[in-house]
């Protein structure tokens, strides 16, 4: 049996509430957030939980557990369990200091059944997922709209000055919040995060993924995202053919659905 992760500074409430093991934590009755995910033959669900620490501050928690939700590669050719690879890419991206969820707690087990996993993050309550932010944009104040594309775009370009991708970027996979200080961004849902094997053209992907269901931001707002993004101030040769690469991208997609 491997040994599960329990993250520090989650230990005691867990411990507290008898839920720091895999067992207890799998029982545990929860209604989920929405429907399963049954699209890889087994089942996916996410638990909202909320646990009073000692000083009776609550914690809010996500618990997600799956049974055979598996994606198979190269290195696990019958496959492994989605979350062990979601854990794997959180705590890369902890160690890369690339704002991301924090992981609670995690562990997998092989019963006769098959293959189960377990991954409690912490919940992001004081951030909103980008697409919720676009849905009233035009009431977010001036200056609060700057910082959060500011801040979205520096999440995005410390995550690809690291050479990987988020594979699957969209608007409600970048939580934003703001604050007296300004904004902060995290990211959510890597499971699917990788390394750029194909270099700008991923970075592109990504880039153009997030443009084409940005709906919201104005076209002087998704310029200076995309400026942003690449760590400059204003058009250049580099971002006119970046933009070029994104536009080109887009019109592909349109193509194919025509």
């Amino acid at each position: 049996m491997s040994s599960d992760f329990i993250a520090v500074n989650a230990r005691a409430v867990l411990e507290q509430h008898g839920l720091d093991s895999f067992e207890a934590l799998w029982a545990l009755k929860l209604d989920a957030v929405d429907a399963p995910n049954t699209g890889r033959g087994g089942w996916s669900s996410v638990y909202r939980l909320e646990l009073a620490g000692a000083s009776g501050q609550t914690q809010a928690f996500y618990l997600k557990r799956q049974l055979n939700h598996l994606t198979r590669n190269l290195g696990h050719p019958l496959g492994e369990p989605t979350f062990a690879r979601e854990f794997r890419a959180i705590q890369q991206f902890a160690g890369l200091g690339i704002p991301a969820l924090e992981a609670a707690f995690f562990g997998q087990r092989r019963v006769a059944e098959g293959q189960q996993a377990i991954l409690l993050t912490r919940a992001l309550d004081s951030y909103r997922p980008l697409d919720e932010w676009f849905a009233d944009w035009h009431s977010v104040d001036f200056r609060a709209r700057r910082d959060i594309i500011l801040a979205s775009a520096a999440l995005v370009r410390a995550l690809h000055n690291t050479g990987r991708i988020h594979n699957c970027l969209y608007p409600k996979h970048i939580f934003a919040r703001v604050d007296g200080d300004g904004a902060g961004a995290r990211l959510i849902d890597l499971e699917k995060t990788r390394r750029a094997w194909l270099g700008q053209r991923d970075f592109v992907r990504d880039l153009e993924t997030l443009q084409r269901r940005s709906q919201g931001p104005s076209r002087s707002e998704r310029l200076r995202f995309l400026l942003a993004c690449l760590g400059q101030r204003r058009l250049n040769d580099q971002s006119r053919k970046i933009i070029a690469a994104i536009t080109r991208r887009q019109r592909g997609k349109q193509e194919s659905k025509a």
